[in-house]
């Protein structure tokens, strides 16, 4: 565990000190596409946040490969080695999609390439574990093609949603954390070698989200564009994998008594992982979402419109870091609980808790207007908009007011009058303090 971790902080060190001066050369570059009619951001923001990404990638494998115990995941498989060959091919597609913006079937291209170099290397499925069947050995066409299925999806599902600060990335990251614990699980739990890609995978994808969210957050001074949003879309696939597709349920057996009760006791993770991923289910439903609407109203499906989940919020009423929040609760909830439910299926509590927690999510979905205040013990861990304001304290009772000559006193007409024009002057001014750097 001690490795892993220190390779996750390795990952995001390197990603974090990278963003600022990747930046600055994204500036230089002119990687700042001026506004589109989609965008929720006011001002041009530079892209080409994948760059750090991906060199805060290289350097995380590279310290694990000179680690003691992972270094045997670089010596007895050749995943890495896949996952970084068609992670430098996706991520330069992207980098030249930021600056020039190539043709949506040029990049879906691309990212066949990329999921059939790493098919080609050794990464994909080879067998599906099939609930009341058993195990189901593929041919090598039958796993090609779901491989790169599984790896397109993936894919573009993260770059759709990635359309507010911080979002996709700390989705991502989300998942990422339950499948590392997952994955964690089968290796050290079952003493399955075959898991340890996958969970190094996790960990280096872990870092370079947790890297890059510091710059991204609302307001974002960098967005990771699609050289990161398909960078990170992919090396979550691969671990889905690995991990799906490599790890036979003929040794777990040993564990649970039976081929079928392995099956069974691994379905609620193992299936929903396949297609689309339980862990990113939400970017993976707003992705099929998409598809259907614009391919409804005759458009292409890769057209860009306004009409996905995180603009739905904001339409509904939602602020900015409220969306992103909220779709950081159902991501965790759908995650964690999936994760939940695979360790002890047999839990009634935990079904429940999946409910209750639910129920808590769509009230905060019909409550747009309520914003929360922290404790007056935790107000300077939090942001100011979520202090709690202290009342404005009356002119000291010593000090005389000036004299005047005595007026008459404002009608309750006039006072009403002059009270809703000092408020939408306020309104005015709060919409100009905040709107251009709201995205």
């Amino acid at each position: 565990m001690r490795e892993y971790l220190l390779t996750l902080c390795i990952t995001a060190a390197v990603t974090y000190l990278l963003t600022g001066p990747v930046r600055k050369f994204a500036i230089v570059a002119g990687a700042m596409p001026e506004i589109r009619a989609r965008d929720v951001h006011r001002e041009p923001t530079p892209r080409l946040g994948g760059i750090a990404m991906f060199f805060g990638m290289c350097a995380g494998l590279l310290a694990a490969d000179h680690l003691t115990n992972l270094n045997e995941v670089f010596e007895k498989s050749n995943e890495p080695r896949a996952l970084l060959s068609g992670a430098a091919l996706i991520w330069l597609i992207g980098v030249l999609d930021d600056k020039f913006e190539i043709d949506a079937l040029i990049k879906l291209g691309g990212q066949m390439i990329a999921a059939g170099v790493m098919v080609m290397q050794g990464l994909t499925i080879l067998w599906l574990p099939v609930p009341g069947v058993g195990t189901v050995a593929l041919t090598q066409w039958q796993g090609t093609l779901l491989t790169v299925a599984l790896v397109v999806i993936t894919i573009n599902a993260v770059n759709f949603v990635d359309g507010l600060d911080g979002l996709a990335a700390g989705m991502v990251c989300i998942a990422a954390a339950a499948f590392f614990m997952y994955t964690y699980r089968i290796w050290y739990s079952y003493g399955i070698e075959a898991a340890a890609p996958a969970t190094l995978f996790a960990a280096v994808l872990m870092g370079m989200c947790l890297g890059f969210l510091p710059h991204n957050m609302h307001p974002a001074r960098i967005f990771m564009g699609d050289s990161g949003s398909m960078l990170i879309g992919l090396v979550l696939a691969a671990g889905a994998i690995s991990v799906t597709g490599q790890v036979d349920p003929d040794v777990m057996k040993l564990f649970s008594g039976s081929e079928r009760n392995t099956v069974h006791q691994m379905v609620p993770v193992y299936i929903p992982l396949l297609m689309p991923l339980t862990i990113i289910a939400i970017p993976a439903a707003d992705f099929v979402f998409a598809v259907v609407r614009r391919t409804w109203r005759g458009q292409s499906p890769f057209a860009a419109d306004r009409g996905h989940l995180h603009h739905r919020l904001l339409q509904i009423g939602h602020s900015h870091s409220r969306a992103v929040l909220i779709m950081y609760f159902w991501a965790a909830l759908i995650g964690f609980g999936a994760l939940a439910y695979s360790v002890n299926s047999a839990s009634m509590w935990i079904v429940l808790g999946i409910v209750f927690l639910s129920f808590i999510g769509l009230v905060l979905l019909l409550l747009p207007r309520f914003t929360p205040r922290a404790p007056r013990w935790a107000q300077h861990l939090v942001p100011p908009r979520y202090r709690r304001r202290r009342a404005a304290t009356a002119p000291a009772a010593s000090t005389p007011a000036p004299s005047s000559p005595a007026a008459p006193a404002p009608s309750a007409r006039e006072a009403h009058d002059s009270c809703g024009v000092a408020a939408g002057v306020a309104g005015v001014n709060g919409a100009t303090a905040v709107g251009p750097r709201s995205r």
